[in-house]
């Protein structure tokens, strides 16, 4: 069987999400498996070019893996012909920068979210990519979790009647990082570095809501930074001045009414780190990472509030489990694979800059509710 080969520079491969989810377990994953099977019978194999800041760590994943390609400068890596794909996995401040150099050198781009660090930011690298022809995509990688894709099953399948509203629940403790090390890195903390839970999470829910309910058209947002003294990676004090938690009101068309904790500084008290339940006249679901649980709308107790009685019912007992139905993969493997499609086959793919420019803009628009203590509405953006 022909194998063609196509080179991928990867910015920020040494971060943990570059190296774990993108080169591990999807470029890595797809060379393990012999390469990705095209329409013509061939098979595509993904050749990565690792860059990072740190020659001696991007040397040793290079070794780790049995790879050959790897270097600290950028522009030489977007220079080489042999590259078609330019992907950022980069911190958030660094990444606008190195995705207009990329579009530049003529590369498609695949990039994590947020695209940039503000809306401008965002609509022009798209306009960008647009006027230059290259094909952009960004990762949405929550959309294939298979809780939620079991969400997404029922939705499609005119589960809950009439949606009414969406409530969820995100985060965990981070802890500061003095008598335990933190588990997120300590940018994620300093605004100037591009940090915020805010920044971080408002885009996921764009996507999520937009994609599974309905588009947003409006946000509430109160945006607050509970821990303000956080340890370093060398155990040095500093002042976090990037919010860790975001509370949202999202309106969506059909009166839909979402609302979304997201929390660095919260304890988990539910079955998954992130959860979310939906409610419509004929049933209700509750989806996390991987399990999606039902009540359908003939199966509902009818509770009595009554608070000199303890509750007799098992309410979690009354939801019955939706099956898999299907074998779930890699959430970043598989949209690896469909936008690897994109470029080579021309296959349809719809999350693009412009859908990660619209996940920018809500972050941006929850920051300025939460300054400004006001409502606002969220407008199309013009190509």
């Amino acid at each position: 069987m022909d194998r063609k080969t196509i080179g991928i520079v990867l910015g920020g491969v040494t971060g943990r999400m570059g190296y774990r989810q993108h080169l591990v377990r999807s470029l890595l994953a797809i060379r393990e498996a012999g390469g990705l099977p095209l329409r013509d019978g061939s098979l595509l194999w993904p050749e990565p070019v690792l860059v990072g800041r740190d020659d001696a760590k991007l040397r040793a994943i290079a070794q780790r893996h049995g790879l050959t390609e790897w270097t600290t400068d950028l522009g030489a890596a977007l220079a080489r012909p042999d590259v078609e794909i330019y992907f950022d996995a980069q911190v958030t401040n660094a990444r606008e920068k190195a995705i207009r150099a990329a579009v530049a050198a003529g590369k498609h781009i695949y990039t994590e979210k947020p695209t940039a660090g503000d809306l401008a930011g965002a609509v022009e690298l798209a306009k960008l990519a647009d006027a230059a022809g290259v094909k952009h995509g960004v990762v949405q990688d929550k959309l294939f979790l298979p809780g939620l894709r079991k969400l997404d099953r029922l939705v499609k399948g005119g589960f809950f009647g009439r949606i009414l509203s969406v409530r969820g629940e995100f985060g965990y403790w981070v802890f500061e990082g003095d008598w335990q090390p933190a588990q997120r890195p300590s940018w994620n903390y300093r605004t100037a570095d591009g940090g915020g839970i805010t920044v971080d999470m408002f885009p996921h829910w764009h996507y999520l809501l937009e994609q599974i309910f309905a588009p947003v058209r409006a946000v509430t947002a109160h945006v607050t930074t509970h821990i303000p003294r956080r340890w370093d990676e060398a155990g040095r004090p500093y002042e976090a001045t990037a919010d860790d938690a975001a509370y949202g009101i999202f309106e969506l068309d059909g009166g839909i009414v979402a609302q979304v904790n997201s929390s660095w500084a919260v304890r988990v008290y539910r079955d998954e780190l992130v959860e979310f339940q939906v409610d419509g006249t004929e049933g209700s679901a509750v989806a996390g990472l991987r399990d999606c649980r039902v009540q359908h709308r003939s199966m509902t107790p009818k509770p009595v509030w009554n608070p000199d009685l303890p509750a007799t019912e098992r309410f979690r007992e009354q939801w019955q489990v939706v099956p898999d139905n299907e074998e779930f993969r890699n959430g970043f493997l598989e949209q690896w694979e469909l936008f690897l499609r994109h470029v080579v086959e021309d296959a349809p793919y719809s999350w693009d800059l412009w859908a990660g420019a619209r996940g920018v803009q809500l972050a941006e628009l929850g920051r300025r509710s939460a300054r400004e203590g006001r409502r606002f509405a969220v407008p199309e953006l013009e190509a």
